[in-house]
């Protein structure tokens, strides 16, 4: 299975503005939806590519109420998450999963809220400390390397 993971804008309700819309309420009505992190939405997809069609299928809503949009796919990682355009990357054959965890935004995690990230740079096995705030927790994402510039 891979995941979604959906972070939504500070000033709004994410759940409410995606099943609030005809459109994006049908295209997610076959997932069962959670909320891992403060005003996130989570669901599970068959498959990476279905998850990049889904992205691309919501990308109107995406555009507007969504700050980040997240893939977990085991099948590149059983820890890190990816980027929408990173996955997106993998899928069309633009990236090998296996050269695509250099480059990283590592969040901060307390109190079910992803905190601002830190952009690291992976130059061996060992990632450096997420040191923005006092964590116990923390949610690695691969982004592409022209995200890690931006």
């Amino acid at each position: 299975m891979t995941r979604v993971c959906l972070v939504g804008k500070d000033d709004i309700e994410l759940r409410y503005e995606l099943v609030s819309r005809e459109t994006a309420r049908e295209a997610l009505a076959t997932y069962d939806l959670r909320e891992p992190y403060q005003n996130a939405v989570a669901l599970e997809s068959v498959s990476l590519g279905s998850a990049v069609a889904l992205l691309n299928d919501l990308n109107w809503y995406l555009v507007r109420f969504v700050n980040t949009a997240l893939i977990f796919d085991a099948s590149v990682s059983d820890e890190e998450w990816l980027s929408r355009d990173l996955a997106e990357a993998i899928r069309d054959n633009e990236i090998d999963p296996d050269e695509s965890g250099r480059f990283l935004k590592v969040y901060g995690v307390a109190d079910d809220e992803l905190l601002e990230p830190m952009f690291v740079t992976r130059t061996g096995h060992e990632l450096p400390e997420y040191d923005l705030h006092d964590v116990d927790e923390t949610l690695v994402v691969r982004v592409t390397e022209s995200e890690f510039g931006a």
